[in-house]
């Protein structure tokens, strides 16, 4: 194979995107099929895709054509699971969007179809190549940091208008998104927290607030209080409806303290690691001498989106590793899912997660929405500079 074929479920917002880039700019990779049930979009992929890229309404039709080698599924977020395990069935290749999928029972499925291929998974983790939480890994994850203690993330620049809510109208609904900044914008902190440290936690306590600033029946608000294995802690924050936001994630650990912040990484370095110092130190009111180094990072905020592609492109031609494996994704689904229980149960909520309990909790939301939205609906958004 000397080009991998791509056909892309869902143009949409992010779909839209991802055409152009395998169109034009992905090595080794050639758009060669779109599938979407809005017609509008698909008359857009008329008139601004190649010639050659067929297009479908139907994806039995699409699947079932041979058009390309491998399936990018860029729909709306509960679609991701079934539709990747019809496209493993047929034999494709799949890349999903984030997040994996709404809970994670239907991910897990989705993750046992893909075991039982030989076809290559992938998700579209785009901020594993910034060279920021890349970096930022390596410093904990090679014990440079120590054992961790204690994780703090703040992320409240995800704002978003009500506008945005209205442009579609699946968005920001139980029955349509399944969640809102957690399963909408957090998707990425969410597997960065896992993925840079290493560490899920043991049991989270979480308060979720919904609609709190938007008209939504989602969570636009979250405080979270994780609990971990070896005694650590951690603490996130999030919320769509706060200006100007913050984005801060501090890791300690016994060799000190890192922060990520405003594209920078900041290493407070302990001369000596505390466990160390405090077993011998007698002076009183004293502590470890501390060394603040900025961490040199290079290539901005990395290679993003199409970082991923042609990854995941390079690893179906040529056998490289998967920055983002699919498997993956259900790390920080689980964390999202555990978020919303806790909320719904208003109590702790132990991990590995009763994904049957979370499924019935939130298959009853849907049942019992009363929630409806005017207008806006079938808008597609310019996604440039997004993640």
């Amino acid at each position: 194979m000397e080009k991998v074929r791509f056909g892309i479920i869902g143009i949409g917002n992010m779909g839209t995107s991802h055409a152009v880039s395998l169109s034009h700019h992905i090595q080794g990779a050639e758009l060669t099929a779109v599938c979407d049930v809005n017609p509008d979009r698909l008359l857009w992929a008329e008139q601004h895709l190649p010639d050659s890229v067929r297009r479908f309404n139907d994806v039995d039709d699409f699947l079932a054509s041979g058009a390309m080698d491998a399936v990018f599924i860029a729909t709306p977020h509960y679609d991701h699971p079934p539709l990747a395990v019809q496209a493993f069935r047929h034999g494709y290749h799949v890349l999903v969007e984030k997040p994996a999928g709404v809970y994670t029972k239907a991910v897990r499925e989705m993750n046992e179809a893909a075991a039982a291929s030989d076809k290559v998974f992938g998700i579209m983790y785009n901020q594993r190549t910034n060279p920021l939480y890349q970096k930022l890994r390596d410093l904990v994850q090679s014990g440079e940091l120590g054992e961790v203690r204690r994780m703090n993330w703040i992320i409240t620049n995800w704002y978003r208008s009500q506008s945005y809510y209205d442009s579609g109208g699946w968005r920001a609904t139980w029955a349509g998104e399944g969640g809102g900044v957690l399963l909408n914008q957090d998707p990425h902190q969410l597997d960065l927290w896992q993925w840079t440290t290493g560490l899920m936690p043991v049991r989270i306590r979480a308060f979720c607030q919904f609609g709190k600033y938007r008209n939504i029946e989602v969570e636009d608000d979250v405080t979270a209080y994780a609990e971990y294995e070896n005694g650590a802690t951690g603490v996130f924050i999030t919320t769509t409806g706060e200006a100007p936001g913050t984005n801060r994630f501090e890791v300690t650990g016994d060799r000190g303290k890192i922060v990520a912040e405003d594209g920078k990484l900041t290493f407070w370095r302990l001369r000596t690691p505390e466990p160390e110092f405090n077993a011998s130190y007698r002076g009183g009111f004293g502590s470890p001498e501390c060394w603040k180094c900025e961490i040199p990072l290079s290539g901005g905020e990395g290679t993003q989106h199409r970082g991923i592609l042609q990854n995941f492109t390079n690893a179906i031609l040529h056998g490289e590793k998967l920055l983002a494996p699919g498997e993956e994704g259900i790390l920080g689904l689980t964390l999202s899912n555990a978020m919303h229980l806790s909320t719904w149960v208003d109590d702790w909520v132990s991990l590995p997660l009763d994904e049957q309990l979370y499924a019935d909790m939130l298959d009853e939301r849907i049942r019992s929405s009363s929630f409806r939205k005017d207008g806006g609906a079938g808008v597609v958004l310019d996604v440039s500079g997004s993640h």
